[in-house]
């Protein structure tokens, strides 16, 4: 069994085993329940590290007497509170009918289930009985009825825990939470390396590495969404950290709403991480008996560096959050029509796209935003979900016919959250709005929000989306959502209860989502947010893969790219060709060097393909039958980072097949410079005594790629690309 427990008389000792890896936990004397260890496989009951000064202005627990070496304020707890002498970051916080906020939680109970855990309402990790096992810990507040259960779940092969938490009311009165965080981790040892990923709008996931200060840090966004600005994933590393040595963790929130990370290295030089819903955007009433569940956490260890921290979750997020039909099949190489027409089209101008698209072995035309109600441009429109028959004059039927008649198939955009004020849907339902009464909104790109956590709102999207969805041969969806959300209030609740909107809109997503993606099992579900904006594992769940960024630019691809990999995988993440000078940086690059950066992903392209040269037509019917012939490879291979870009003059990267048979090598040299030293690198994970061989029969031994490296190509000109395939005998 991956968990164990031994009971005695003083405590009672949780272990928790994967392939490579120990969690261990103990309940003492006193009930308290004590984090002692998650790093490497080790045997032993780890509480003897436990050894602490009496340390002053930091109190004792009253059971414990004068034991002035015994206090929660310095020891490593499993789950932290507030205001019983604690005074680090907590993971839970309450206000009780008498107006305290204190929340002592002492050890009641033990469970141990097969298989894995589900969360109602939210997305998780799942797996087959046999590949998990779940640990319920059962905490009581010593003064009240607030019982805490906390959920691990546990995937032993393939190393990876999940943490998530249920909040019980058991007493007669209303119990108001103020914090719930999903996961809480004390690491009493070690010193330690932050690594997060922010951003904005067009630059998401930019890698950065920083040592932990004494005090707090921390990666949030408010936004109401996971956010362009911070990504809901975090990593703890050893300064000698590297890809392939070193110890690091990593936690992965599967959430898509206001989040927040902190870590506290405190006075011990002990780091905490607590990672879960923003508390600024957060406040739940607990009525009795009402139970509150927190989202899920992802999480696990690595003493052999990132590479393979980031393996596991790029293998869990695929094969055990991704869902449905596409959630591991290669997926069609599609041409969308936004940065080659934006709003001025008619289906004149989408069939020549298309005629010209399927010539050159293009899988799929996509439509994108301006094809409904009156929506000419970004002021008006958004909810009329209703066929604009002006612009598609024998109505999406028809359009759709012809462009399967081409051998395409045919996908369409939506951005069902937002409502314009100019539409027949607002004049409506202007209540459908979220806005605070009395108050001017805030508009953003024009657009206000719709109420999500009203079932009327769910149910009016979920019949126009559908009636859309059944009216042609529809088999893609992308599910766009361009703002960040403020003006929280609804009708739907009282004033009291006003802060759980923001948490009540993602579950109204989801829902929403979970009907939908249910509803139609063959339509493949891309999400975006103005791109990268809600890139998270949450909406993994639903969507199995989602529009990276809006900066198509391929250069700075290579730097969104990077930090994406280091959790997710390379299905997941949408990444095209599009046209140059690039439309968000004016950079020009050649067309290989775009197709190779957008292979590392979910292929495509953002342009009007009938604008190109014969020679670039030509080099984009190669880049399609490319793709086609490596995607297998690409998709379901392992994903090695050979540089980083944010420092090398290089970004390269390469796939490797599960059987080390075959590999494929892409990525771009940023610069040409007279009398250039070519660069060498060496690859990871081959057969060191098979033999590789090129398309043009050179010959190297796995040994000689790893160790001596290749040769990357003599470059002409800038952004040049590197694009090399090797298969074993």
């Amino acid at each position: 069994m991956a968990i164990q427990v031994v009971t005695t008389e003083q405590s009672t000792l949780f272990t928790i085993r994967t392939k490579h890896t120990t969690y261990q936990m103990k309940a003492d004397e006193y009930g308290v329940l004590l984090h002692l260890w998650y790093g490497a496989s080790v045997e032993g009951d780890m509480s003897y590290l436990l050894d602490y000064p009496d340390v002053g202005f930091s109190g004792n627990l009253y059971e414990a007497e004068n034991r002035r070496t015994y206090s929660l304020n310095t020891l490593p707890l499993e789950y932290a509170t507030e205001g019983v002498g604690d005074f680090r970051i907590p993971a839970v916080a309450a206000t009780h009918a008498d107006g305290s906020n204190a929340l002592d939680l002492r050890y009641q109970s033990y469970n141990i289930l097969k298989g894995k855990y589900a969360i109602a309402g939210l997305p998780a990790v799942y797996a087959d009985e046999d590949e998990a096992e779940t640990l319920e810990i059962v905490l009581k507040d010593t003064a009240t009825d607030l019982q805490v259960t906390l959920r691990y779940g546990v995937l032993p092969e393939l190393d990876m825990l999940t943490r998530c938490v249920s909040i019980q009311n058991l007493g007669t009165t209303p119990i108001t939470l103020t914090k719930a965080a999903s996961f809480c981790l004390d690491l009493p040892y070690g010193k330690w390396e932050w690594m997060h990923f922010h951003g904005r709008h067009a630059m998401e996931r930019i890698t950065e590495r920083t040592p932990l200060i004494h005090g707090i840090q921390e990666s949030s966004s408010t936004r109401g969404t996971s956010s362009h600005h911070q990504n809901p994933t975090a990593i703890l590393c050893t300064p000698d950290c590297t890809e392939t040595n070193g110890s690091c963790f990593g936690a992965a929130f599967l959430y898509s709403g206001s989040f927040q990370t902190k870590i506290e290295y405190d006075q011990m030089r002990q780091a905490r991480m607590v990672m879960g819903l923003h508390p600024d955007l957060f406040r739940w009433e607990l009525q009795p008996n009402a139970t509150f569940d927190t989202p899920e956490v992802l999480f696990t260890y690595s003493d052999s560096g990132l590479e393979t921290l980031s393996h596991r979750f790029q293998k869990t997020i695929r094969e055990h959050v991704c869902r449905g039909k596409y959630q591991k099949i290669e997926r069609p190489v599609l041409i969308n029509n936004w940065e080659a027409t934006y709003f001025d089209f008619n289906e004149e101008k989408i069939l020549k796209i298309a005629e010209e698209a399927a010539r050159l072995g293009v899988d799929m035309l996509v439509l994108d935003d301006g094809w409904f109600g009156k929506r000419d441009d970004d002021c008006s429109g958004l909810g009329d979900w209703f066929v604009n028959e002006q612009k598609l004059r024998g109505g999406l039927g028809t359009l759709v016919q012809k462009v399967k008649a081409l051998g395409m198939r045919f996908g369409i955009w939506f951005e069902p959250e937002m409502i314009s004020e100019d539409s027949d849907l607002y004049r409506t339902h202007p209540d459908w709005a979220i806005q605070i009464p009395g108050r001017n909104p805030m508009r953003s790109r024009y657009q206000l929000l719709l109420d999500l956590s009203n079932p009327d709102v769910q149910d009016y999207l979920y019949e126009r989306i559908s009636a859309i969805l059944n009216s042609a041969d529809i088999s893609y969806v992308k599910w766009d959502m361009n703002r960040s959300i403020s003006d929280w209030y609804t009708a739907l609740l009282p004033a009291n209860r006003q802060g759980e909107l923001p948490h009540r809109y993602v579950l109204g997503v989801y829902a929403l989502l979970e009907r939908l993606t249910s509803a139609f099992p063959e339509v493949l579900f891309e999400g975006c947010s103005g791109g990268g904006g809600r890139f998270d594992a949450g909406m993994l769940y639903y969507c199995p893969q989602i529009w990276c960024s809006d900066d198509t630019d391929a250069y700075e691809r290579t730097i969104i790219q990077y930090g994406t990999s280091f959790f997710y995988p390379v299905s997941a993440v949408g990444s095209h060709v599009s046209v140059v000078p690039n439309h968000q940086t004016g950079r020009v690059t050649p067309i290989e060097t775009r197709a190779v950066t957008a292979m590392a992903g979910s292929f495509g392209y953002e342009l009007d393909l009938n604008l190109l040269s014969d020679e670039e037509k030509e080099s984009v019917t190669k880049q399609i039958q490319q793709f086609k012939e490596y995607g297998s490879l690409i998709h379901n291979g392992t994903y090695y980072r050979l540089s980083n870009p944010l420092q090398d003059a290089y970004a390269l990267w390469a796939f490797v097949s599960e059987d080390k048979k075959e590999v494929l090598v892409q990525g771009m040299i940023f610069r040409t410079e007279a009398n250039m030293v070519r660069h060498c690198v060496p690859l990871r994970g081959l057969d060191a005594e098979a033999v590789y061989r090129t398309k043009d029969g050179a010959a190297y031994t796995g040994d000689t790629l790893m160790h001596a490296g290749v040769l990357l190509p003599k470059s002409w000109g800038d952004y040049y690309p590197v694009s090399m395939h090797f298969v074993s005998e």
